[in-house]
């Protein structure tokens, strides 16, 4: 079954190496002709996220490359190591 990326907003966000908890997505950039998922947006970031290096965007939010998920079910799983 596949998801939808407006699934993917209100998900909490954790790591797959110590399941700490990131924030919530509460947006998605994308390439709008071919549908390609670029970043996860990030709100509500916890303390942990202060360990990750993210870029932002022009609205100073925090962006999680789509790259890193792992996984999505109940959480998106992502990979710090592809962060890092």
């Amino acid at each position: 079954m596949q998801s939808r990326g407006r699934d993917l907003l209100g998900k909490v966000i954790v790591s797959e190496e110590t399941g700490r908890k990131f924030g919530v997505i509460g947006d998605i950039n994308f390439v709008s002709e071919s549908g390609e998922l670029l970043n996860l947006v990030l709100v509500e970031p916890t303390k942990h996220i202060g360990d990750l290096s993210l870029e932002k965007d022009d609205n100073n939010r925090l962006l999680i490359p789509f790259s890193s998920v792992k996984s999505v079910g109940d959480f998106v799983i992502i990979s710090e190591k592809e962060i890092a």
